[in-house]
Formats: structure tokens, C-alpha cells, sequence
């Protein structure tokens, strides 16, 4: 996946990510602990999912941020994405 290989290895301004892990009950795509952000890559079927919108609240309220980005944006527009994420990152609070 084109935005693992961008973020692995600390290549996003040496900012650790790990890929498909555990956030009790939860499977995250990409989570940097650090900076307690999980990024989540979507499809379709995740248009306006509640089930979606109660595992963000779930994670907010264990005190995560969370990025969603359609796979399109990530196959379209890699660069925009990146920026998001390094934004977050860098106005971490904590």
C-alpha cells in the first residue's frame, strides 16, 4: 500500500507508525502511539457508517485522534494526505 511505504521506517519527519493493530476492541490501519493519531483508509462502504462514528468516539474518548481518508485520495492525491497527517501530528497537544 502506497501510503504504508510512506509512512514506515519514521519516513513521515521520523514519526513511528505501525500498521493493522490492536486498539482494544478495535483493529487500526496505521496508529502512531506517540502521538496517540490513528489513520484509517476507507472505501465506500464506510460512507457516514455509525458504526464508524461510535469506534471514533470510542478512541477519542481513550484519548485518540483519528484521520479517515477515502482510498481514492490516497491513490489520487498521496501528497495532500501526507500533509493532513503531518499537520496532526506536528498540533499534537500532549
Amino acid at each position: 500500500m502506497r501510503l504504508w511505504f510512506a509512512l514506515r521506517d519514521r519516513r513521515l519527519s521520523g514519526h513511528k507508525f505501525v500498521r493493522q493493530t490492536s486498539i482494544e476492541p478495535f483493529i487500526a490501519d496505521f496508529v502512531c502511539r506517540e502521538r496517540r493519531l490513528v489513520i484509517e483508509v476507507d472505501g465506500g462502504q464506510h460512507a457516514e457508517s455509525a458504526r464508524d462514528q461510535r469506534r471514533d468516539s470510542r478512541l477519542a474518548a481513550d484519548g485518540y485522534r483519528v484521520l479517515r481518508f477515502w482510498n481514492i485520495d490516497v491513490m489520487t492525491n498521496l501528497d495532500g494526505v501526507l500533509a493532513t497527517i503531518l499537520t496532526a501530528l506536528e498540533t499534537h497537544d500532549g
